[in-house]
């Protein structure tokens, strides 16, 4: 997750999804994750306080921020660069059920924040434009919450 000032996301030359301030997230799913890792995550990024309030401290959400989101899917977040120079991606979920697991996400999100959510082509080739703000990027994990 970063926060950003702007962000894009474009598949062919189109803008698919664009956000000002708010927050760019860059998701990716394994064969284990479940409903409830879902909702922990889009609970966890509606209250995460990354946004500067009023005396310049992080102290405001997203939703306090009156943020935008973007969500990206991104399997290559699971890259094992264990053996050799070719990384592996035997972590992320099968193509079928990550598409189901983004956009259950993608809906979980919008009810946690009330917002709504942008977001690029699942399975696209996209080119993501973001000018992160701070900088501020968080890697946040369902299967080590904290």
């Amino acid at each position: 997750m970063q926060r950003v000032t702007a962000a894009r996301v474009e598949v062919g030359g189109e803008v698919v999804g664009s956000i000002g301030p708010g927050l760019l997230i860059l998701a990716a799913f394994e064969e284990v994750d479940a409903n409830a890792d879902l909702a922990w995550m889009s609970a966890k990024l509606a209250r995460l306080r990354i946004f500067p309030d009023a005396a310049g401290v992080m102290n405001r959400n997203v939703i306090d921020a009156k943020g935008e989101l973007l969500a990206v899917s991104q399997f290559t977040l699971f890259a094992s660069t264990r053996k050799g120079n070719r990384p592996s991606w035997s972590r992320a979920a099968r193509p079928e059920l990550a598409q189901a697991l983004f956009q259950n996400f993608v809906e979980q999100l919008e009810s946690a924040t009330g917002l709504r959510v942008q977001s690029g082509v699942f399975g696209a080739d996209m080119r993501v434009h973001l000018i992160n703000d701070g900088p501020v990027t968080i890697s946040i994990d369902s299967r080590r919450p904290e």
